[in-house]
């Protein structure tokens, strides 16, 4: 569903439902999107078609819509192409190997009924097994993070072409989710006065090592005061790029130019694919990283995007995948973070960390994260950093699209002072909340007390089919609170659509463990509809308050439906 689609159903909706007709205004939600979506289980088929199916540890529920084609040998997929391109993706899944070290297949790529390529898969960057932090051992079970894709450019595709995607490897199967077209810009020119990376040194095939060319071309950007412009080409880099103060690293765009690294070295952390931002008014656009890395180990410091107690600096139109995480931020002030995709990492899309402040998250895509596709955490000192401020806060993440992470949430907010979520759909989380409010983890000590605080908002967002299963809390809402460490107050939640729940589709919930009281209050619902909760759990409710919570939240025109409010000492209050 495009941004138009969901504008015309929220008319719809509120025109069928009186008590909901009220609803006011609301602007589109979600990134803006240059691809067209076309699913797998939508189009012609000699394969088998898979799902729907919710249950974890399954293909099937890793999938958008929960379904997904299955192809054996010389079976094949077609559709056909009803907006011109000439890029596509397809994500897909191979089953592993027995050691956990991948399989590889083909898939022949025909237009109109003539081969133009064959597309190599593999599934050596897929596949996790058993409980976080998860190992690439297929005896520790529980098998999750199925999907990978693939991205092939310069292949013209007319409105009315048939497409055809042909099974033609020799692995046992291939599973195809969908396949995105897009019309790719041509690259980026140099800059009126840049520096090229081409003139120290790096060769753009991606088999030299590139990483001193680029510190080089960085310090003398830093010093002529100019830009740093990276041709079109792949560049393998060996050791961690530091962006000093006041230098902007441009690329030719994310399809043209794209920074590779070298898994053979992934032993040392400090010899990944990472970008550290430390500086001021730093800037980096118009590229794609490829980290290639299959694991994930959260006792090494992260990759992709580092920001590092940067300030003032800018994050645009970068395609980052086969990291850990995409950008993790701390001791971080007045960050922009726009037009990014984030695809198949081990961890977090996006994560506002450790002393982040003033940050805006804007217009950005994450699918198939290995955590949360968007976080706000503001965790405390002892996490290892310098904290500079004792109140972290006021950043935005807006009008952002989250989708089909293999573990937890479309978008969280962990503590910290007025922030907010706004404009946002999250759809297809199989793996936990659409939108999560917790005090989960930890976010104090015995200084600090980074605690929820001010007005923390969601507002003009649009969950749609998610609320799944969490292999360490069990089923989640869609959109829930949960009461862990500590108390909330302050949350303002409005102009909320939630449909087609696998589980419940508001929840509060205190942990059964917890002991203390924990209590929600100052919340308020406004203009939130809630239709079709429990696609997964036929027992799931549209709004469900654990048996241990206590609090109160005031509703105000909004449409919840089947209510359960198993604590005697929690109120919703004016709902209908």
């Amino acid at each position: 569903m495009n941004r138009r689609e969901l504008l015309i159903s929220t008319a719809a909706f509120a025109a069928a439902s009186p008590a909901f007709a009220a609803v006011r205004p609301t602007r589109p939600v979600g990134a803006d999107t240059a691809w067209t979506t076309y699913q797998a289980e939508a189009m012609k088929t000699s394969g088998t078609v898979m799902g729907p199916a919710y249950s974890p540890f399954r293909v099937e529920n890793e999938a958008s819509n929960g379904t997904c084609v299955k192809l054996g040998s010389g079976q094949s997929v077609e559709f056909t192409v009803t907006t011109p391109a000439n890029a596509l993706v397809v994500r897909f899944s191979l089953p592993d190997a027995p050691d956990g070290s991948g399989t590889s297949d083909i898939l022949t790529l025909k237009r109109n009924g003539e081969k133009i390529a064959d597309i190599a898969l593999s599934s050596r960057f897929a596949w996790v097994y058993g409980t976080y932090p998860f190992t690439n051992n297929p005896a520790d079970g529980k098998p999750r993070h199925f999907y990978d894709e693939v991205r092939l450019k310069d292949v013209p595709f007319a409105k009315g072409d048939v497409v055809t995607l042909t099974k033609a490897g020799d692995a046992p199967y291939c599973i195809l989710d969908l396949v995105d077209l897009e019309q790719v810009a041509p690259p980026l020119p140099r800059p009126a006065d840049a520096l090229s990376l081409a003139d120290f040194g790096a060769d753009g095939k991606g088999e030299r090592d590139a990483t001193e060319a680029v510190r080089a071309l960085l310090a003398a950007a830093a010093k002529d005061k100019k830009i740093a412009y990276v041709p079109p080409g792949i560049y393998k880099l060996t050791g961690d790029i530091e962006i000093p103060s006041n230098v902007t690293l441009q690329g030719a765009g994310m399809w043209h130019t794209t920074f590779v690294g070298d898994e053979a070295l992934y032993p040392q952390a400090n010899r990944r694919l990472r970008f550290k931002l430390s500086g001021e008014n730093s800037k980096l656009s118009d590229f794609a990283l490829d980290g290639r890395l299959k694991y994930r180990n959260d006792s090494e410091q992260n990759d992709g995007i580092f920001g590092a107690h940067g300030r003032n600096c800018t994050v645009s139109r970068l395609w980052i995948e086969h990291t850990k995480v995409g950008l993790w931020f701390y001791v971080c002030r007045g960050i922009r973070v726009e037009g990014c995709r984030m695809r198949n990492l081990f961890a977090d899309g996006i994560n506002l960390c450790v002393d982040t402040s003033d940050c805006v998250v804007e217009n950005c895509t994450t699918r198939n994260t290995g955590d949360d596709c968007f976080a706000i955490w503001p965790a405390p000192s002892d996490q290892g950093f310098t904290q500079e401020s004792a109140a972290p806060g006021n950043n935005v993440i807006r009008r952002c699209t989250g989708e089909l992470p293999s573990l937890a949430q479309g978008a969280s907010i962990y503590g910290g002072a007025n922030n907010r979520i706004e404009d946002c759909l999250f759809t297809d989380i199989a793996s936990g909340c659409g939108i999560l409010i917790s005090t989960t983890f930890e976010t104090s000590n015995e200084k600090i007390d980074n605690n929820f605080r001010g007005t923390t908002v969601v507002e003009n967002c649009v969950l749609k089919r998610c609320g799944g299963y969490d292999h360490g809390w069990t089923w989640r809402a869609a959109l829930q609170i949960a009461l862990h460490r500590k108390s909330i107050s302050g949350l303002r939640i409005r102009d909320v659509r939630i449909e087609d729940s696998l589980s419940d589709g508001f929840g509060v919930i205190v942990p059964p463990d917890i002991k203390d009281a924990r209590t929600l209050t100052d919340t308020t619902l406004d203009h939130v509809a809630i239709t079709g909760s429990g696609v997964a759990v036929p027992e799931a409710r549209n709004v469900r308050i654990g048996t241990t919570a206590s609090g109160r939240i005031d509703a105000k025109a909004c449409r919840l439906g089947r209510i359960e409010n198993g604590s005697t000492t929690f109120r919703i209050v004016n709902a209908a």
